[in-house]
């Protein structure tokens, strides 16, 4: 019952994870890792951006012919600004790749990686026995490829797990889409009625 439990448990998280989209828990674990340990670096890129277009928007609004002493101070100011930006944001986009190939690798080892190791670990094991001839000569495919007669395998257990949910998640968005559309599409009742109405001649 606990090996049974544990392979549909790794099927529906990793199900799951493509359900929801890798992409999307990169970003939203990317911005944790990035408020614990680069919320100093990021709150500098900030301020910088900020101060980088103050002092771009005053740049436009100074003249280079009649004031030029604080056009170029302000002109130093932006290079400077944005070379140290370039500087940071180089910082942050190799925290990023660092942190993306890491936790692709993490995700791909605790679900496709362990439902591989766990079924090689128990290829020989039986998940659970089926009823005597309840499938009839059938019953030897579901035992595929090492798990003793008459039981079903790891490998088939998966599988099953697998295409039952699926199944689920395709009735799910079925059910789902008709009261999406029913409310997208639904209109007003004044419409309905308004415009079916007039006012009768005096």
């Amino acid at each position: 019952m606990t090996l049974m439990l544990t392979l549909f448990l790794l099927v529906f998280v990793t199900e799951l994870i493509n359900w929801i989209g890798q992409s999307v828990l990169l970003e939203f674990f990317y911005a944790l890792y990035l408020r614990i340990f680069y919320s100093s670096t990021a709150a500098r890129q900030r301020k910088l951006k900020s101060e980088i277009l103050l002092n771009k928007k005053e740049l436009l609004q100074t003249s280079a012919q009649d004031q030029f002493a604080k056009w170029a101070k302000l002109r130093r100011s932006v290079d400077k600004g944005l070379a140290d930006l370039e500087k940071l944001n180089s910082e942050l986009s190799a925290a990023r790749t660092a942190f993306s190939l890491k936790f692709k690798t993490a995700l791909w080892i605790m679900t496709t990686g362990l439902q591989f190791v766990i079924g090689w670990w128990y290829r020989k094991a039986a998940v659970f026995y089926l009823p005597p001839g309840w499938l009839g000569p059938l019953t030897w495919w579901l035992a595929f490829p090492f798990a003793p007669a008459g039981s079903v395998s790891c490998g088939m257990w998966q599988m099953a797990c697998r295409r039952v949910i699926k199944v689920g998640e395709r009735v799910a968005k079925e059910v789902m889409a008709p009261s999406v559309e029913g409310s997208a599409g639904q209109v007003p009742t004044e419409q309905k009625t308004g415009a079916g109405t007039g006012k009768k001649d005096e």
